[in-house]
């Protein structure tokens, strides 16, 4: 571990330590999985895993989150979220996040009082302070912790500890709800959510990590990490063949490759700056 990081780690040590017991919103991703990670090494049983259920993520991911987490020994439950039924989640509006994160908190707030968890902790980390991330509002409100905030640990510090914890998510894409591959604005439906989650099952069974499908009605556009590009156009009878199959009529390769948060540069200055003016 570096020089820069061992300090950090050891500060996030601490800082879960001194909570006495903790509920982890688990995603299964690099963040939540150190979370986690470090909350079962200093709080053992006084930890319990928690990941939302709902269609705006693959079973597949849901899958993942109970095997790592009984990799690490901690306890896991599912959580029931019902975001699809508010009307202000499914017209995909700029804070969409945000009505997604206050029904999850609300529920994993709810656990945590009833089985008698003192926090509830989730994995943002320094990087995501610097995006569109209504979410964090909700945080606030429902006073959930960062504790890999409050350690002031990066995305590539996280990655570099979960190395040397031996966590196998520590080169592990950045992965979002589904939600995320539609335009605000687009209206989201089970039916939708589904045809994307099939297409990207698809991608991943070819051997494809770093990527995403977005949904442009009958368009799925493909983003891709660079250096996958070309193999991609080695495979692009088997990716149409794939994606086509999910419900899409037509198959684009995004020539500017994926990069996270992709459709936040459509929102307007204003409107990102009043969302981190409320956040803050």
């Amino acid at each position: 571990m570096s020089p820069d990081t061992e300090p950090k780690y050891e500060k996030l040590r601490q800082i879960i330590g001194e909570m006495e017991s903790a509920l982890v919103a688990y995603s299964a991703g690099v963040d939540s999985t150190l979370v986690l990670k470090v909350a079962h090494d200093v709080l053992g049983e006084r930890v319990l895993a928690a990941t939302g259920l709902s269609d705006t993520y693959p079973e597949e991911e849901m899958d993942e989150a109970k095997a790592l987490a009984a990799e690490i020994g901690a306890a896991h439950l599912r959580v029931n979220t019902m975001e699809l039924t508010d009307p202000r989640y499914a017209s995909n509006n700029s804070q969409r996040c945000f009505f997604c994160k206050t029904e999850l908190y609300s529920k994993l707030v709810a656990v945590a009082k009833e089985r008698g968890f003192a926090w509830v902790l989730d994995g943002t980390n320094a990087d995501d302070l610097g995006d569109h991330r209504p979410g964090l509002r909700a945080a606030r409100d429902w006073n959930v912790r960062s504790p890999l905030v409050e350690a002031g640990l990066t995305k590539a510090e996280i990655r570099e500890i979960s190395n040397e914890l031996g966590l196998r998510t520590w080169d592990k894409p950045a992965f979002a709800c589904l939600s995320s591959r539609f335009l605000y604005g687009d209206p989201i439906t089970v039916e939708k959510l589904q045809k994307v989650a099939r297409a990207e099952t698809a991608m991943r069974k070819l051997g494809f990590k770093g990527f995403r499908v977005r949904h442009h009605d009958n368009v799925a556009r493909i983003e891709l990490e660079p250096d996958d590009m070309q193999r991609a156009l080695d495979l692009r009878d088997e990716i149409n063949a794939g994606v086509i199959a999910s419900g899409y009529a037509f198959v684009t390769l995004d020539l500017g490759g994926y990069t996270a948060g992709n459709l936040n540069q459509l929102l307007k200055p204003k409107v990102i700056a009043a969302s981190r003016r409320a956040e803050n």
